[in-house]
Formats: C-alpha cells, sequence, structure tokens
C-alpha cells in the first residue's frame, strides 16, 4: 500500500466536534486522545471510550464497524 498517512488535524480552539461513529458521543474539541480512529472506505470515523473498549477484539482484528 502506498498510500500516505493522513495527518492530523491540528488542535486548538477552532478544532471541530466529533461524534462517536457507533453510539452518537460528541466531542465539542476534537477527539480526545482516548478516542479511536479508523479510516474506513476513505473516510475518518471515530469511537468513543466505550464503543472501543466493547468492540475491542473486532477493532484489533481489523474488521470495518459495520461488521460489529
Amino acid at each position: 500500500m502506498n498510500q500516505q498517512t493522513p495527518q492530523p488535524d491540528p488542535p486548538g480552539p477552532e478544532a471541530r466536534p466529533v461524534v462517536c461513529a457507533r453510539c452518537g458521543a460528541r466531542s465539542p474539541g476534537g477527539p480526545p486522545p482516548t478516542w479511536t480512529c479508523s479510516v474506513e472506505n476513505g473516510s475518518r470515523q471515530y469511537f468513543c471510550v466505550d464503543c472501543a473498549r466493547a468492540n475491542l477484539r473486532s477493532i484489533e482484528g481489523r474488521l470495518d464497524s459495520s461488521w460489529w
């Protein structure tokens, strides 16, 4: 795979809110460091701590979130 890793959004007050792709939890100041980021079908998805912990085996198995 010759794709470059996308650069993270710069931190700061202008960071846009992030919504958990699984449960809809919101983080108004951008993704906290405890959230999990996944790139599926070319789009970046974030998962909150609770959703990531509940589906850890599927995430480590690199299954798309539609499978779990």
